[in-house]
């Protein structure tokens, strides 16, 4: 019998080291799926992508940056007390700093974290 696919929400996570140029490459995947009770985000930052985009692009910082959404995903710091829904709507907020969501998509998956993963390399790796 097939496992029961439910539904899912994503965006991918873009690195934008130059806010005046709008050139950014993709980042990451934060992920959410309320029936399963599942937020997580899994990133990939290339550092050659990277400074091909901005060679001045301070990649320590943006790193530190992208463990802030993984912190996020796990309602530490700032998220405690928040839930996951509202973690993952302030996640995907348009913003204009270095990281940012792109435009959340849906899917069905019967295992999100597997779901995560091929996301991250079809749409990241």
């Amino acid at each position: 019998m097939a496992a029961v696919r439910v539904p899912y929400e994503y965006a991918i996570i873009q690195a934008v080291p130059r806010i005046e140029r709008g050139e950014l490459i993709n980042v990451g995947v934060v992920l959410y799926s309320q029936r399963l009770d599942f937020l997580a985000a899994r990133t990939d930052l290339r550092d050659d992508r990277l400074l091909a985009v901005d060679p001045g692009a301070d990649v320590a910082a943006i790193r530190a940056a992208l463990s802030s959404w993984d912190a996020t995903c796990t309602g530490a710091g700032a998220a405690a007390g928040i839930s996951q829904g509202e973690r993952f709507r302030w996640l995907v907020a348009p913003r204009s700093t270095i990281l940012r969501a792109g435009p959340v998509h849906m899917g069905l998956a019967a295992d999100p974290s597997e779901e995560l993963d091929r996301l991250v390399k079809l749409l990241v790796s």
